[in-house]
């Protein structure tokens, strides 16, 4: 393993500052962020793909930013559907940042979450911009300051930290934030979640990261789902400001290892918090046609939820699970698939070699039963078509989604 897991969040890397604030956007909890860079850092930004972009992602993706110092993010409105105010209101609130900290606009990045079709209380976010800007700090306390700010139906505050060693000796620390809990079926492209997730690291780069961003979304945040709707606010970014030094991390192996570790290890603590969760779920495909298709197929199963109902009642009803595999455009033979659900003690095989392999009533039955009751359930699938593996996660979907979202806006 090239990475070493550490306790750490947004500001573990060098030269990284954060804060988070209630500025009255909602009732009592923190609502607004900074993440400041001591320097301005090159970035690699990836955006939700639903047509009904809210503003903050279409300023975003008019700047299309090759450098930030700074990032404003607030909670509980996603100024999402806002019109020709929303846009103004975004653009405002970088403006208002980049006066807060004396930076060059353009080094400014902004992103929202929270309710759709509401226009932002910006009387409170100048007042919000200017405490956050006059509390930043490093730090645990800074970390989960910011990363309770920017959370909505939230549970809990995600986060996860890591350094690299180069070969030249130098450390490099990787370090982020997430949020989502419903609206979660991320398939962000760069430069075209809700799931907001920010990552920094003081490694060096020196060229464009946007080809390895795109793998980093396709390899974790793109391969989760809790409900199947994809958000109109997802936004994935990393940050580089170089002041840890060394040599360019852009074809460091050792280096996208470690970011993509803190990538799926947020991703995770996402579907894990999803909206009701009682189970996390993860698919594994074997023996793909190609990663693609892997990948696709796994999608397909962790997003239907048809399969994901069944599993919070713990019925072990394979057809669901193959129905969704028929339902991607992997590739795949009949006589050659393999299905199999485990645990951490335990597994059993449903389906082989063109048939059912589990009997009714028996031990097997029991046993699928008895790994569909526990908090993780793994699924295995074998294509019988080619080598290539993929892999993604998700959550049961359960009575407490209904009721959460039945009200949301109250």
């Amino acid at each position: 393993m090239a990475y070493r897991v550490i306790e750490g969040g947004i500001t573990a890397a060098k030269g990284f500052r954060a804060s988070g604030v209630h500025c009255g956007i909602k009732k009592q909890n923190l609502d607004l962020a900074i993440i400041v860079s001591d320097v301005p850092g090159k970035c690699a930004l990836a955006y939700t793909q639903n047509k009904m972009r809210a503003a903050p992602i279409e300023v975003m993706m008019k700047k299309d930013p090759k450098m930030l110092q700074a990032l404003v993010v607030n909670s509980g409105n996603a100024n999402a559907l806002t019109g020709s105010k929303g846009l103004y209101d975004a653009r405002e609130m970088c403006a208002l940042t980049a006066e807060a900290l004396n930076l060059s606009e353009d080094l400014v990045g902004v992103a929202s979450t929270g309710v759709i079709s509401r226009f932002l209380p910006m009387h409170k976010i100048s007042g919000g911009v200017a405490k956050a800007a006059s509390e930043l700090g490093r730090g645990r306390e800074a970390d989960q300051l910011a990363a309770k700010a920017i959370m909505t139906t939230d549970t809990r505050m995600k986060e996860a930290a890591c350094e690299v060693t180069l070969k030249d000796g130098t450390i490099v620390t990787i370090g982020g934030i997430t949020k989502g809990s419903g609206m979660i079926a991320p398939s962000m492209k760069v430069l075209h979640a809700t799931t907001l997730s920010f990552i920094t690291t003081d490694a060096v780069l020196a060229k464009n990261a946007n080809a390895k961003w795109q793998d980093m979304m396709d390899t974790s945040f793109n391969m989760i789902s809790v409900d199947g709707d994809q958000s109109t606010n997802d936004v994935s970014m990393i940050i580089a400001n170089g002041k840890a030094g060394g040599p360019p991390v852009d074809n460091d192996p050792a280096f996208w290892e470690g970011v993509r570790y803190v990538a799926q290890s947020l991703a995770k603590q996402i579907v894990i918090d999803g909206e009701g969760a009682t189970k996390l779920i993860e698919v594994h495909v074997r023996d793909a046609k190609s990663s693609r298709e892997a990948r696709s197929a796994a999608r397909s199963i962790i997003s239907s939820s048809l399969v994901k109902t069944a599993i919070f009642g713990a019925d072990p009803n394979f057809g669901r699970i193959l129905a969704a595999l028929g339902n991607s455009d992997a590739s795949f033979k009949l006589d050659e698939v393999k299905l199999m659900v485990s645990d951490d003690d335990i597994s059993v095989t449903l389906f082989q070699k063109g048939a059912p392999t589990m009997v009714p009533a028996s031990q097997d039955e029991l046993n699928a039963r008895k790994i569909l009751s526990g908090k993780k359930v793994i699924i295995d699938l074998w294509l019988g078509v080619g080598h290539s593996v993929g892999e993604a996660w998700g959550c049961d979907l359960t009575y407490d989604y209904v009721k959460i979202n039945a009200d949301y806006t109250t």
